[in-house]
């Protein structure tokens, strides 16, 4: 098709806040919408309050997603949510985002994956196959180094070359194989050159890790348009008038460099003329009903049981439900908050339709951000003291976890903190469950419950799920893809230079349980943990190595009386290394079902990339010279087998 250049300027700067230009009918338009853990709300005016917005299936969050380490239900979630966009007419997903969770404080970590790339690119991938197997593209972001919400807009991350390569590059390298329609910048600088102008990494993107697409800004990310389009911008996103006029101008004055131009628009037109041919594909998979159930089963495979001493699973006999979230939906906010499709069931009404005495009695009204309102704890107390078991829900919720802003710590409420303290005193047998979307501080909660569950911000029918969890109808089976750290201070990124400009990542490649392993520093639960009502023992590994490449296998045996899931986790860490390296990495994993009594082989495939490094002096991947310690693992901080290659 042939456009003038004045139409070709009008292609890469959106015609409005959701859509694309379609040069008066020339072209498919594509509509685009925010949507993560389920499709938003469209309409930038619209408020949470206003029931006129459009009520989506509320997904769990990316970490609760991740947390069930089976790619299989990323696939299928993203499948649904494409089912989502059918409804309304919507053709790009803004997400996955793959960032990695360099600090437990970033308002937007319930976004995200993982501390680790390697879990992050994977569930990133799945997550797009799914979508666009619905035939709905994907925007994959923010690329990249977007860790810290706070001062977003004029933020640099400072990081050297290989920590970029290994760290935050290394998830959209992975996710970048299921080919997102779109990659979206994210509004921080990196090395002192904003994400919407910067050909450095536009190029490692487009020739290095072969991306095809368009590259879309964040919302109102772009200062100067030019340099945008000529660093290898392909969209502004949404519709910036002036700027518009302002292009138009410098194309007039013969400052636009033609063949960037050509570039940008060609892509776009190749992403219309795919949307084109996609609308024609779509058909629904899964009605409203089945999107729910999916939604539930993500859940129900992401709860992670921290603690247990025998509480867990639930006897008959009566229980006090007490705590804001087991009556307020908890969710995180910004762009990607979403209003769901069906009413909030509380925790003490899913447990009594499973056949429980549970009854609620307010202690904490509600919590938002650092505002607690207080109910009667005397009476809960009361009320906990009359019952066989005490359900304690806690967490942080939209108030403390949203784009934009960061936490200023990773501990609860002291209103919290003190029911706790307070209902221990008079429950039988206290459990708590926990409604966040990153790491919080979960020590004194772990001292005194007898039972601790991660329940996160697990979308519309957490309730549900968390119920048939803690009634053993469901084995637990999620597996943190975070560190539980002690204290915010044992977290090297809080204490590296930081100020309203920079931000320099010193720890370099020591991010998250690279660095606790590494320095050998203690954790509240490491990586890669979690308890089921069933016992795993392993035997057997084998190693395998043909051509560089290695597969892994070992048998997995449920010992214990109950069916289950268990992760299997393979790590590879080198021995005399010649150059500085994390002491294990995360290089595979497996989630496998067990019945109990029977014993299962786990297979894993290691390519030989796996074992490289990037070197700064060639600019390029290297192998490890060194011997490599391959180690199945429980978590990151327990080796069950290993094996020296």
């Amino acid at each position: 098709m042939k456009i003038s250049n004045e139409e070709k300027m009008k292609l890469i700067m959106a015609k409005d806040w959701w859509e694309t230009e379609d040069l008066g009918g020339k072209i498919e338009k594509i509509k685009v919408s925010d949507g993560p853990v389920g499709l938003r709300c469209l309409a930038i005016t619209d408020s949470w309050e206003n029931d006129s917005i459009y009520h989506s299936v509320a997904y769990p969050c990316y970490q609760m997603l991740s947390q069930t380490w089976d790619t299989s239900l990323a696939w299928k979630m993203g499948r649904a949510i494409a089912d989502d966009c059918i409804d309304h007419n919507v053709d790009v997903l803004l997400g996955p985002g793959v960032n990695i969770k360099r600090t437990p404080l970033c308002g937007r970590n319930f976004e995200y994956f993982s501390e680790d790339p390697y879990v992050a690119g994977m569930f990133g991938k799945a997550f797009i196959e799914g979508v666009q197997a619905g035939h709905i593209g994907t925007s994959l972001k923010h690329y990249c180094c977007n860790n810290r919400e706070y001062s977003r807009y004029w933020l640099s991350s400072e990081v050297d070359e290989r920590t970029l390569r290994e760290i935050y590059l290394k998830p959209f390298e992975i996710a970048l194989k299921a080919k997102p329609w779109t990659v979206m910048t994210s509004y921080n600088l990196v090395n002192g050159v904003r994400m919407s102008a910067n050909k450095k990494l536009n190029d490692i993107l487009r020739k290095e890790l072969g991306f095809e697409g368009v590259i879309v800004s964040d919302w109102e990310a772009v200062q100067d348009p030019l340099d945008s389009l000529h660093a290898g911008l392909d969209l502004e996103f949404p519709h910036n008038a002036k700027h518009a006029q302002l292009m138009q101008q410098h194309l007039a004055d013969g400052k636009v460099d033609e063949n960037c131009l050509n570039a940008s628009a060609d892509r776009m037109l190749a992403l219309s003329k795919k949307n084109e041919k996609a609308k024609k594909k779509r058909e629904i998979q899964y009605n409203i009903e089945e999107r729910i159930a999916i939604s539930q089963k993500v859940e129900e495979s992401s709860i992670v049981l921290l603690k247990n001493n025998g509480v867990l699973p639930l006897q008959k006999g009566s229980v006090c439900v007490t705590g804001a979230p087991s009556h307020i939906y908890y969710h995180g906010g910004g762009s990607s908050a979403v209003k769901p499709n069906r009413p909030f069931v509380p925790l003490y009404d899913a447990l009594t339709e499973l056949g429980y005495d549970a009854f609620y009695s307010e202690s904490i009204g509600k919590v938002y951000g650092s505002n607690v309102s207080m109910g009667n704890l005397k009476k809960a107390c009361q009320d906990s003291a009359e019952s066989d078991v005490t359900i304690l829900t806690v967490g942080t919720g939209a108030g403390g976890e949203v784009e934009e802003t960061d936490r200023r710590d990773i501990t609860l409420t002291p209103e919290e903190l003190d029911a706790l303290k307070y209902l221990r005193k008079y429950a039988k047998k206290l459990v708590v469950v926990v409604y966040a979307g990153s790491a919080v501080d979960l020590a004194e909660f772990d001292k005194l419950a007898d039972a601790v569950v991660l329940a996160g911000f697990g979308g519309q029918n957490v309730s549900q799920a968390v119920a048939r969890v803690l009634t053993g109808a469901v084995n637990p089976s999620g597996r943190l893809t975070e560190t539980y750290a002690y204290s915010i201070k044992d977290i090297p990124a809080e204490n590296t230079p930081r100020d309203e400009s920079q931000m320099v990542y010193e720890e370099k490649l020591n991010v998250g349980y690279r660095y606790f392993t590494t320095a050998n520093v203690p954790v509240l639960y490491p990586f890669g943990y979690g308890l089921s009502y069933t016992d795993f023992a392993y035997s057997n590994m084998q190693v395998f190595q043909e051509h560089g490449n290695v597969l892994v296998s070992v048998d997995v045996e449920n010992i214990g009386l109950m069916d289950g899931a268990e992760v299997v986790q393979l790590y590879a860490g080198p021995k005399n290394s010649p150059i500085d390296r994390p002491v294990r990495e995360l290089k595979a994993f497996q989630k496998v079902f067990v019945k109990a009594g029977q014993t299962v082989t786990v297979k894993m495939h290691l390519e030989k990339d796996a074992f490289t490094y990037y070197d700064v002096q060639t600019h390029s991947w290297q192998a490890e010279q060194g011997e490599v310690s391959l180690q199945v693992c429980k978590n990151a901080n327990e080796i069950v087998t290993e094996h020296l290659l």
